[in-house]
């Protein structure tokens, strides 16, 4: 027997109560039914119709007394009209008779009714001879019969609205006893599937709990399992098939499974030995394999680390993005110096790692299969750079002295002109040059180690991008005109304020405006441009100039790098500034340029909360 007829035949039962039980609330629902309309259809127009009789032979009887008060015409033909209307509710009364002496009451009514009917004639011919004998024949006579026809149709009224009330019972009473019924019948049949249940359920787990087992052992590497299902149905199929996968796996292990583990377990001390963090993710970015040092970076252990998607064990926004790009390109991101750092705080120590991301291909290179995210701590070299920072800003102020004092030197000699050949002159001019150049030099030095080292002041407020812009445009317009250049701006009006320190954004824009004029060849353009992303500014200078070479592009922020050609000139420290006064602002800057074609320099600035902020020009005049 197939396990799908042994569950049918279990359930069979079951369905058939389920049957019984709806049979019989249908069948309760029909009686309750016909009680219901019993009471609508065999009493409500008797009822009705006694209503209506009162109250037309009480019209009738204020016919009389307008009669007795000498509204004759009146009268008569408000009785005439209301006996028409009593005979016809009489008549449908006579037709409705539903219940044991409701014919006798209407033989009384009609009866009486007659009788009345035969005093409003006689009292008709008492009119002309006085009005006092008819009213006298009213009270002794009419009014008595009026009553009786009254009360007898109250009578009617009253049997008929008893056997509502007693149809009302029947019904409530069937309902009762159907409750009682139904939930008697769903007690048993609730009992009744829990046994079925049970027996069921104890058939199919009775196999099922041995192959688990089985396949238990099975997974621990034990392949001597022996399976004793003498069913034929489905689940006697899948313990046979067991068993055969039990011997197949059985002949693999001794074939290429030692092999296999051998080369896995090769594979983890590999990892472990890394010394770096690394992190491997599936294409979904759960990770997959990790290694202690990446344990110990995240925080987590080896099994609370695996599985875990990769952005809730290493919360970096920037780091998480790279991730995600690869996983969906299949490609490496380009990333600059700050792209590739990581910045974590532990145990109150700052730690950075720099971070490489590999995308894992298959085979053919056509799908990605996941991520291999390396971390290299470089705390150590942070450091050193921080102590050559400092290094810097101690013998940048140490030479601050002596070159001022030079240049003073320089310049009283070049006073003292009197006896000094041609040849002196220019070696005194060439002095004072060379002075002025270091000099330039050491300033730009200390603010750059006083930037990566925290120590300059930001007076950051809220500064419209407008006044930012037209600073910088104001103090180069004359120079890109004389040089023959067109300089424009574009700053849409709708613009937030930017947070910003406004006099160190407009060195960041001059300067992004000094290296374009530099490049910028007579009858070229530089662009100004402001517009919202986001929360964020974005503020670019464009040029159409000679561009950057390709391998220029990603070290022109660094400091002492200077693209080669026939344009060079400065420090080399302008760019590292405007990076690290950015960087400042919390906001990043980055280069677009094609070599022949003009370069872009983009950086952005947080934009400042709320509406209605004024542009603060004052902040830029101090």
């Amino acid at each position: 027997m197939k396990l799908r007829t042994k569950i049918l035949g279990g359930y069979a039962i079951l369905l058939i109560l389920m049957i019984v039980v709806w049979s019989w609330a249908v069948a309760s629902l029909f009686l309750l039914g016909r009680a219901g309309e019993a009471i609508l259809q065999e009493n409500f127009a008797s009822i009705l119709a006694a209503e209506n009789m009162i109250d037309f032979i009480e019209r009738q009887d204020s016919a009389v007394l307008l009669l007795l008060l000498g509204y004759e015409e009146e009268g008569r033909a408000q009785f005439r009209g209301n006996e028409v209307e009593f005979a016809g509710w009489l008549g449908r009364a006579r037709g409705n008779i539903t219940i044991a002496g409701e014919e006798k009451v209407i033989a009384a009514i009609a009866a009486g009714y007659r009788d009345y009917l035969a005093s409003y004639a006689r009292i008709s011919q008492f009119l002309p001879a006085g009005r006092q004998q008819a009213g006298g024949y009213y009270h002794e006579t009419m009014l008595l019969q009026f009553q009786q026809v009254r009360d007898a149709c109250l009578a009617l009224r009253e049997m008929n609205q008893q056997a509502m009330v007693e149809a009302s019972a029947r019904a409530h009473q069937t309902s009762r006893r159907t409750i009682v019924y139904m939930t008697g019948i769903g007690v048993v049949t609730g009992g009744l599937g829990l046994f079925f249940s049970i027996l069921l359920s104890g058939i199919l787990m009775r196999p099922l709990s041995a192959m688990s087992q089985a396949t238990e052992r099975i997974a621990e590497g034990d392949y001597e399992v022996k399976l004793e299902v003498a069913s034929r149905d489905e689940l006697g199929q899948l313990a046979r098939r067991i068993m055969t996968m039990s011997h197949k796996l059985k002949a693999f292990h001794e074939l290429n499974v030692g092999r296999l583990v051998q080369e896995k377990r090769k594979g983890e001390a590999i990892l472990r030995s890394i010394g770096d963090g690394l992190i491997v993710v599936d294409e979904e970015l759960r990770v997959t394999a990790i290694n202690p040092e990446a344990c110990k970076i995240a925080g987590r252990s080896h099994a609370e680390a695996t599985g875990r998607h990769f952005f809730d064990l290493i919360r970096d926004q920037a780091l998480f993005e790279r991730v995600e790009q690869t996983a969906a390109s299949g490609t490496t991101p380009e990333s600059g110096e700050d792209q590739g750092l990581l910045r974590m705080e532990k145990e109150g120590a700052e730690l950075f790692f720099r971070t490489t991301v590999t995308p894992v291909k298959s085979e053919g290179g056509e799908t990605v299969q996941g991520v291999v995210v390396l971390l290299q701590d470089v705390t150590r070299l942070k450091e050193l750079e921080r102590l050559k920072s400092e290094f810097v800003l101690a013998a940048s102020h140490e030479l601050k002295t002596p070159l001022t004092g030079l240049a003073m030197s320089i310049a009283l000699l070049e006073e003292e002109s009197t006896g000094k050949t041609p040849r002196e002159r220019e070696l005194l001019l060439a002095a004072r040059e060379e002075t002025e150049r270091l000099r330039a030099l050491v300033a730009d030095l200390l603010d750059l180690s006083r930037i990566e080292s925290g120590r300059i002041e930001m007076e950051i407020v809220p500064v419209a991008a407008t006044v930012l812009i037209e600073k910088a445009f104001v103090a180069f317009q004359s120079q890109t005109q004389a040089a023959g250049i067109e300089l424009t701006q574009s700053v849409p009006d709708d613009l937030p304020p930017a947070l910003a320190d406004p006099n160190k954004i407009t060195w960041v824009l001059s300067n992004l405006l000094s290296n374009a004029l530099r490049y910028t060849p007579r009858g070229g353009h530089i662009r100004m441009r402001a517009e919202q992303g986001g929360g964020w500014l974005y503020l670019s200078v464009c040029d159409d100039g000679a561009g950057i070479p390709v391998e220029y592009q990603s070290r022109v922020f660094e400091k002492f790098i200077q693209v080669k050609g026939d344009h060079q000139g400065g420090s080399g420290l302008g760019l590292a500034i405007c990076r690290e006064i950015v960087r400042a602002h919390g906001g990043n800057i980055w280069v677009e340029s094609f070599p022949g074609k003009g370069s872009t320099f983009t950086f952005t600035l947080k934009a400042a909360p709320g509406a209605g902020l004024k542009p603060n020009r004052e902040a830029l005049d101090a």
